[in-house]
């Protein structure tokens, strides 16, 4: 099955929509940070949350990035005494936060095989808004769990240093590390359940989140590694940092993509039953081109 889905998902356009979801996430993410920050600010610090964001981005893009983001988001936060602009300003960071997951909702209908139904486009549009929109939502509730995690593994970690020695460390590092894997799995769960216009079951969907969360974990962790010995943005100058976000991202969409067929191709082997939305229909002609194609291939 991991076999098939990786013939499949090499046969698949990922890597180019990979690289237009990454086009899009430059105008997304600024947006994106500032509502996470928002809505984290009702229940953490500033400073906190300032330095959370920042720890985390330096770690997978390094320093220079997570300053350049810094300055892109002081440049677009919301501010000023006219409530007209306010609004507005708002309402497009919400546009631009939400057009991430529209674009990727949209890859993930196409890797499921399902259409719009032309009669019902516009309620799509209005759902896949929402959805969209959910999911900035669900980023910040795992943010916060996260964050809340983080403070009382530091309060566990400073006890137990005081109170039994250096040789806690350790256990308190991969309680860290199982933390941020479990939060990352259920980001992909929750994606892999919610954006596509399915109903898919969650028994297929962990099978998926659980995989793609492995293979983010290490891809992750060379990526970074990368970045620091390679440097790869110091010769684009100022622009170093948009290229960095834009090869993280597209090797991220890539990662999900291959997550998204490895759902598909296990709800197929389980014979899972898989239901498209009332707004949605099946694409029939591709659907009967990929289980003919496997057909030819089991044969072989």
């Amino acid at each position: 099955m991991f076999l098939a889905t990786v013939k499949s998902w090499k046969d698949s356009p990922a890597m180019t929509v990979a690289s237009s979801v990454a086009y899009y996430a430059i105008f997304s993410i600024p947006g994106l940070i500032i509502i996470l920050m928002t809505v984290a600010g009702f229940f953490f610090d500033k400073g906190k949350i300032d330095y959370e964001v920042n720890r985390y981005i330096t770690s997978a893009m390094g320093s220079g990035t997570a300053e350049s983001f810094e300055d892109i988001i002081e440049e677009s936060a919301v501010g000023g005494d006219n409530i007209l602009l306010q609004i507005f300003g708002i309402a497009a960071l919400v546009f631009g936060a939400s057009t991430l997951f529209f674009r990727m909702q949209k890859s993930f209908n196409d890797i499921w095989e399902i259409d719009k139904a032309p009669k019902k486009a516009l309620l799509r549009f209005l759902l896949d808004r929402a959805s969209s929109l959910g999911m900035v939502i669900v980023i910040a509730f795992l943010l916060m769990i996260s964050m809340l995690a983080s403070s009382v593994i530091a309060l566990v970690n400073n006890w137990l240093m005081g109170s039994v020695g250096l040789e806690m460390y350790s256990l308190i590092q991969i309680a860290n590390f199982v933390v941020s894997f479990l939060v990352t799995m259920v980001l992909f769960a929750i994606m892999f359940k919610v954006l596509p216009d399915a109903k898919i079951p969650w028994k297929t969907v962990w099978a998926g989140a659980i995989l793609t969360a492995i293979l983010f974990t290490i891809g992750k962790t060379l990526l970074s590694l990368y970045f620091v010995k390679f440097k790869p943005a110091s010769a684009f100058g100022a622009a170093g940092s948009v290229l960095l976000a834009m090869m993280w991202v597209n090797y991220t969409c890539i990662l999900l993509f291959f997550g998204v067929e490895f759902t598909k191709r296990y709800a197929q082997k389980r014979g899972h039953d898989i239901q498209v939305a009332a707004h949605a229909k099946w694409n029939e002609a591709k659907r009967f081109r990929m289980l003919n194609r496997d057909e030819v291939g089991d044969q072989a």
